[in-house]
């Protein structure tokens, strides 16, 4: 089993990063692998609405979204990691996952998800709502810790001083770990995901 792991943050080996690899350090003690995807300082576009991916199943724009997808359909489960910028989410991330997730739900789709902020004081819980709304709306598990998947510094070295930050990303591995192997063990004994109904979908403006 593997998880794939995003940092959302243009630091290589930041904050960011930091906690990732607490929360893999887990999970590889779990027997899991793992492996950790920055998107990078490139520019990332956003969603154009072209609807090209739908026909081919690519984007259009190559700055890592098509890569990212194609490692996603081998991975198990998932951490999306981002830097908290005005008390947001990251620009690089947001614009990433949405054009990750358009049209591609059936990738992710019953795969655990979990999301990691960083940030110097405030604005966590508003990303991490923003975040977890990628696993909501795919069908997703949305994976717990013992509290908000937060850590806290203005530096790595400050991260590291989190034992609270730090406790949580390993737990969250841990519980990641947990059901990732209660999911197999459920395939393995006849117990699928929930067989998916048509969509309805409603129109507020006729």
């Amino acid at each position: 089993m593997k998880v794939l792991l995003l940092n959302g943050s243009p630091h290589a080996q930041g904050c960011t990063y930091t906690a990732l690899c607490e929360v893999a350090g887990a999970l590889e003690k779990n027997g899991i692998e793992t492996e950790i995807f920055h998107i990078g300082t490139k520019p990332i576009a956003g969603c154009i609405a072209c609807e090209s991916c739908l026909k081919t199943g690519k984007c259009v724009f190559d700055d890592g979204v098509n890569e990212f997808v194609e490692k996603a359909k081998q991975a198990d489960g998932f951490i999306f990691g981002s830097p908290v910028y005005y008390a947001n989410a990251s620009g690089q991330i947001s614009a990433f996952l949405d054009r990750t997730f358009y049209g591609k739900s059936a990738i992710f789709e019953g795969k655990p998800g979990a999301a990691v902020v960083s940030c110097r004081r405030a604005g966590s819980t508003a990303s991490l709502d923003q975040l977890n709304k990628y696993f909501t709306i795919s069908g997703m598990p949305v994976v717990s810790s013992r509290y908000w998947n937060m850590v806290h510094g203005n530096t790595p070295d400050e991260v590291r001083q989190d034992k609270e930050g730090l406790q949580i990303m390993r737990t969250l591995g841990n519980n990641m770990a947990w059901l990732l192997k209660c999911i197999e063990l459920g395939r393995e004994n006849g117990v699928s995901f929930p067989e998916k109904e048509p969509a309805q979908k409603t129109n507020f403006i006729r």
